[in-house]
């Protein structure tokens, strides 16, 4: 795979360069303020290394989920303010994905300038199913520019025109971002050091059941927290009250349980409420006695002891999704707890994206204490499930 630093040695200065990178940020509702601007620093790496070298960048990305249809609630306009403001310059943003604003204003770029498309999911296509559909807006994607560069690693699980069709119409490279996010992940799958514990949280076991399977056979302990906790203590033949339980997948994780042996560590006690409401009264109890009528919400600080004796002598750790309802103050001492205990780790620590990374952010950590925070949760996770990306796959070609 070619990456960024062979597209810089070939020369880009005058050359117009597509770039796609993940500016996937979360939004307030009401103000449309960016309220975690993680995945646009990411970017800056690679943007600045292009900008240094006098390309003229043209950056491509998504936000949201619009209806393939211009949507303002979904305009990349936030993106670009805040953009321009970390990179010192302006940013203006196209009128449209490659039309003819994209494509006049591309035209007019300098060396070392940088034009943001609007958001690439107001082009139906973009997501399509049909190849030559995809096709279409990847042929005016691509006669924006000269080379392209892949930076959006928490889209390369995706097969879309921006991802994927776009990389087989131009000279194309992998960004740093995204060739720091495979290190990684390598070092993960190939003889990680041990002990190697990875630690799971999240709503649903069937989100995570493929990584299980897949991690199973690879780690030393593998830690369960989160919604997903109690179909397992389900499967255990534990009374879970009210709290979020997948009954199709209770023979399942008895079968896990089963196989794993003393690797699976479970909770050991919650707190509980009678509603999902930061104004609920909370108890904490031990998970052979939640009561009726009461949900989970948090791992207790029991769990927290125990999980954080695992992850004290581990070598490598993969954290993927938090172990409660972190937004809610009353349920936020499971993963802050859990959290520190991996940025405590002496060796690889690696924060996989989604929740996981908002969760640090949110809570106020230090960034620069774990390893490796991933921009890419979706992407990571079906990663170490072993199924082929096809944003990284066309790469590699």
């Amino acid at each position: 795979m070619r990456t960024l630093d062979d597209l810089l040695a070939e020369g880009v200065s005058g050359r117009r360069v597509l770039l796609r990178a993940d500016l996937n940020v979360p939004l307030d509702k009401a103000t449309r303020e960016i309220t975690d601007d993680g995945r646009i620093r990411a970017s800056l790496p690679t943007l600045q290394a292009l900008r240094d070298a006098g390309a003229r960048v043209v950056v491509a990305a998504h936000l949201g989920r619009p209806k393939g249809a211009p949507d303002p609630q979904y305009s990349l306009a936030p993106v670009a303010a805040r953009l321009g403001g970390l990179l010192g310059v302006e940013v203006p943003l196209a009128a449209d994905v490659a039309g003819e604003d994209a494509q006049a204003r591309a035209g007019r770029l300098g060396d070392g300038d940088v034009l943001l498309l609007e958001n690439v999911r107001f082009e139906a296509a973009e997501t399509a199913k049909d190849d030559a559909e995809r096709g279409g807006l990847a042929d005016r994607l691509a006669a924006l520019a000269d080379a392209y560069v892949d930076d959006a690693f928490g889209a390369v699980h995706r097969k879309h025109a921006s991802v994927y069709d776009v990389a087989l119409r131009l000279p194309h490279v992998a960004g740093r971002l995204v060739a720091q996010e495979l290190d990684v992940l390598t070092r993960l799958t190939q003889d990680p050091e041990r002990p190697y514990v990875v630690v799971l949280g999240g709503s649903k076991v069937s989100d995570k059941l493929a990584v299980i399977e897949a991690l199973l056979p690879k780690v030393d302990r593998l830690l369960v927290g989160g919604g997903m906790c109690f179909t397992f203590l389900a499967a255990q033949g534990h009374g879970v009250g009210t709290s979020l339980l997948e009954a199709d997948q209770v023979d399942t994780c008895r079968r896990l349980l089963a196989d794993a042996g003393d690797r699976i560590v479970l909770p050991l006690d919650v707190v509980c409420a009678p509603e999902f409401s930061a104004d609920a009264p909370t108890t904490t109890v031990g998970v052979d006695a939640i009561p009726d009528g009461q949900m989970g919400l948090d791992v207790g600080p029991r769990t927290v002891e125990a999980f954080g004796r695992e992850l004290g002598g581990a070598r490598t750790v993969f954290w993927n999704g938090p172990m409660g309802v972190f937004e809610l103050t009353p349920f936020q001492a499971g993963t802050r707890g859990v959290a520190a205990a991996v940025a405590a780790v002496d060796g690889l620590s690696v924060v996989g994206g989604g929740d996981s990374a908002a969760a640090v952010r949110q809570l106020g950590l230090d960034e620069s204490a774990y390893g490796h925070i991933s921009t890419g949760g979706g992407a990571s996770l079906e990663y170490l499930e072993g199924r082929e990306l096809p944003g990284l796959a066309v790469l590699a070609d």
